[in-house]
């Protein structure tokens, strides 16, 4: 079969780990005929990465370029049509995704996790974008909820992160056993106060479990400075892990015992891994995964005010909570490939 070239288009190269994420399974799971062309915020990290051609995602001689010499345009994954985080993100997404259509390629909303929209312009490009695409996949029931709203076709299957192949971390079997991970990430939620209450709570737990603590910053930007802060006040062994190739990051949880995560991937791939979650809700989308996943946690404002009340709640799901079942698991693997199998389906006859 001939190639067909397909530009991605995300949140890429921007150094998230959540988002490598899901281009990495992105590109695990695009079809072997089609040729992946990245829009990424640093294009030779990305290529060096996955070994892909990519350009800046902010030059438009570039991207127009890259569309005019596509067949394909694939909006995903993520939360990119939300207007909470920034009101003209969205716009830039649905802005790509109109050209595209305009040019008449084959158009794929992937994985998407739509919303919170808040602003009724947002809202109405955002449906009328929506509606005229080739295809659409959603992660989540609500994404699926306001796409019925608006009688839009679509897949509903799980984070494509379920299903994204891990590789181990070098050295972290030498680190001491047993381990528990850690990520937090900066919100105006996560006031001074609380960060304080959790620190606390986490030195209090270490000294009950005698875990080695490893703290694991999904976006360096906002999360290594919460890590530094932590990590010098924890009385036993710790360290912070910083792995920017998103299968290593999987990989970490390989080796842990418990997960205590802020970030909807953090979360993801402790559970994909078979460890003990434990929530902190920043976002509808992490209250979301919690609600479908049965697991234990906070939403940021709800946190207990009292560090040795925090500390009592993980040392009961420590010694007592359950990973995932290993048939709940695999079924979450088994329905996160249905994002591959549209893939398949949408690209089968698309050739350049």
């Amino acid at each position: 079969m001939a190639t067909a070239r397909a530009v991605l288009c995300g949140y890429y190269g921007m150094g998230n780990g959540g988002d490598e994420a899901l281009l990495a399974s992105l590109l695990q799971m695009l079809p072997a005929h089609v040729t992946p062309v990245v829009l990424s915020g640093n294009p030779q990290q990305t290529h060096d990465r996955y070994g892909v051609e990519a350009v800046y995602r902010k030059d438009p001689k570039a991207v127009f370029s890259a569309l005019r010499q596509a067949q394909v345009f694939i909006w995903g994954g993520g939360s990119l049509i939300q207007d909470a985080t920034s009101a003209i993100s969205p716009f830039y997404y649905l802005g790509l995704m109109q050209l595209a259509q305009q040019l008449g390629l084959t158009t794929i909303a992937w994985a998407q996790g739509i919303g919170p929209l808040h602003r009724p312009l947002a809202r109405w490009l955002s449906r009328q974008t929506f509606a005229r695409c080739s295809a659409v996949s959603v992660r989540d029931t609500a994404s699926a909820a306001l796409l019925t709203e608006w009688q839009i076709p679509l897949t509903l299957a799980p984070d494509p992160v379920w299903a994204l192949q891990s590789v181990p971390v070098k050295g972290l079997w030498d680190l001491p056993a047993p381990r528990v991970a850690v990520n937090l990430r900066s919100h105006p939620q996560l006031t001074e106060t609380r960060l304080e209450h959790l620190t606390q709570a986490l030195i209090a737990f270490q000294k009950a479990t005698q875990t080695c603590l490893l703290l694991v910053p999904f976006q360096p930007s906002q999360d290594l400075a919460i890590a530094q802060a932590i990590q010098p006040r924890l009385p036993g062994a710790s360290q912070i892990l910083l792995q920017e190739d998103p299968q290593h990051l999987k990989g970490i949880f390989r080796g842990v015992e418990m997960a205590i995560a802020m970030r909807l991937h953090g979360l993801i791939m402790a559970a994909a891994e078979e460890c003990r979650c434990f929530a902190l809700s920043y976002d509808p989308k992490v209250s979301q995964l919690m609600q479908d996943l049965s697991l234990p946690g906070w939403k940021l404002t709800e946190i207990p005010d009292n560090p040795n009340q925090i500390c009592q709640v993980w040392l009961e799901h420590y010694a007592n909570g359950d990973p995932l079942s290993s048939d709940k698991l695999q079924f979450l693997v088994d329905r996160a490939l249905i994002h591959q199998a549209l893939l398949q389906e949408v690209l089968e006859g698309v050739e350049s």
